[in-house]
């Protein structure tokens, strides 16, 4: 029988979660960590650095690396706070958008291929455990633990 390590090791190969670069949208290379900063901008209003940082669970040296990146790349800006100027905003542009779109687009329709390959009741055990897990994940004392 396979361990749970076991699984969870293959399901992430699966995922491409090693590849260096999870995306390409156009002439642009993404990164995993890349997509995961894009995707929480794009889903919070007008998220700090540090909600981000702390929500992704990373070091803020790398963090601010990838924010650089990001923002040479022309995918999000920052803005300094008008009340407190240590506390920096983050917005995506128009191309950040575009970008952050095309990567839930493509990924969307990579779950979409995954999920056809079993009926509704299999899908909905499947959606179900994962929430179980992430749930478990969250209280186990020995697990990275994102902020909420």
């Amino acid at each position: 029988m396979e361990s749970p390590r076991e699984l969870l090791q293959v399901m992430m190969r699966r995922f491409g979660l090693l590849n260096k670069n999870c995306c390409s949208i156009g002439n642009v290379d993404i990164s995993l960590i890349q997509s995961h900063i894009l995707y929480e901008i794009d889903h919070r209003e007008k998220p700090s650095m540090q909600e981000i940082a702390e929500t992704l669970g990373v070091d803020v040296t790398t963090f601010s690396r990838q924010i650089q990146t990001l923002s040479k790349m022309e995918l999000l800006k920052k803005v300094q706070s008008s009340t407190d100027k240590r506390v920096y905003y983050l917005q995506l542009t128009i191309q950040g958008k575009a970008v952050a779109a095309s990567i839930d687009t493509q990924m969307n329709q990579y779950l979409e291929d995954v999920f056809s390959n079993m009926n509704d009741f299999e899908r909905e055990t499947v959606l179900r455990s994962i929430r179980l897990l992430n749930e478990s994940m969250a209280k186990s004392k020995m697990c990275c633990k994102p902020v909420q």
